[in-house]
């Protein structure tokens, strides 16, 4: 076995250090890690939930540098202005543009996902980032507990809706970021909204990921053989806005080992400019490498109950299936 590789799952067995900023820093030198190349994006065209959230604008900052032209998605037209201005150079503002939508509604994801398809000829890659946690129990407009419609209803419309522009590139990348968390959550398809547990902010949002994971799944499942490469990944523990506001005791105690915005998205950046050949389509990955989508027994989700997640969202959206098995 490759010492590397025995180094680098123990320290994922050990989870603190792998998903704190011990991760990268012990992993980039173990591996040899080179980052991608100026201009590597020029060309492409990439979308980015949740752009102005602390991942999301590392992201979408991320990308510019590489040369793509970013589509900038969210729920706040200000915010959203200010963050293209920012990144916008002399002469290159053409190359962003502004999507307003609340991932959690619907109707709006489906508008946001016409003007898309209305202004763009090809879309290259995906960056599904958007998600918070709901201090309350909170239903979205088409009645689908909130955390869900916003990290697995509302992506899965907003994907299918712009799966024709997908098809369009000859080297489309759907990235869903997703979260630690989801290791420690089961999930019942039959209850997607949780209706018989307790609610709990980062318990549903950890069934949501945990969802949103296994849809991803499906999708490569599906879509196998096309030009579209649907991956998941996690950022580990990364100091952000959203971290600090919805989990202020956490963000406080591990606030000295908490990775940068920018460790975070690294894996995501690698993830859209590595050669196809290297990605296994499907997978989870943290700092470039396919981790493990279960690390206890009572929450994984077999073959059988991930085509019944999807025909369960399927149904949630009214739409017809956009890739049948």
């Amino acid at each position: 076995m490759d010492h590397r590789a025995f180094l680098d799952d123990l320290l994922e067995l050990v989870v603190v250090p792998s998903f704190s900023a011990v991760g990268p820093r012990v992993r980039r030198p173990l591996w040899a890690w080179t980052d991608p190349s100026p201009g590597s994006l020029e060309g492409r065209t990439a979308l980015v939930t949740g752009a102005t959230g602390g991942l999301g604008r590392a992201a979408s900052r991320a990308l510019a540098d590489l040369g793509a032209r970013v589509l900038l998605l969210g729920r706040d037209r200000g915010r959203l202005e200010q963050l293209r201005l920012e990144l916008a150079g002399p002469g290159d503002a053409g190359r962003f543009a502004v999507h307003v939508a609340d991932m959690a509604d619907l109707a709006s994801v489906r508008a946001a996902g016409r003007a898309i398809a209305a202004s763009e000829a090809a879309l290259d890659i995906v960056v599904d980032n958007a998600g918070m946690i709901y201090p309350d129990r909170t239903a979205a407009a088409d009645g689908t507990e909130a955390t869900m419609a916003l990290m697995v209803v509302g992506p899965f419309v907003l994907v299918s809706s712009l799966l024709p522009l997908l098809r369009r590139s000859t080297d489309a990348r759907v990235v869903a970021v997703t979260s630690g968390g989801m290791y420690a959550s089961p999930l019942d398809v039959r209850d997607l909204d949780g209706s018989r547990l307790e609610y709990s902010g980062p318990r549903f949002y950890a069934r949501a990921k945990r969802a949103q994971v296994a849809v991803i799944r499906e999708w490569a499942r599906r879509t196998r053989g096309s030009a579209v490469t649907f991956v998941s990944m996690h950022p580990g523990w990364a100091r952000t806005p959203g971290l600090a506001a919805s989990l202020p005791g956490f963000e406080r105690i591990m606030s000295p080992i908490l990775r940068s915005p920018e460790e975070g998205i690294d894996t995501i950046t690698w993830l859209v400019t590595a050669p196809r050949t290297q990605l296994q389509a499907g997978r989870v990955y943290l700092d470039r490498r396919p981790r493990p989508f279960d690390r206890v027994p009572w929450t994984r989700l077999g073959a059988a109950e991930r085509r019944m997640l999807w025909d369960e969202v399927v149904r949630r959206t009214r739409d017809a299936d956009p890739a049948p098995d």
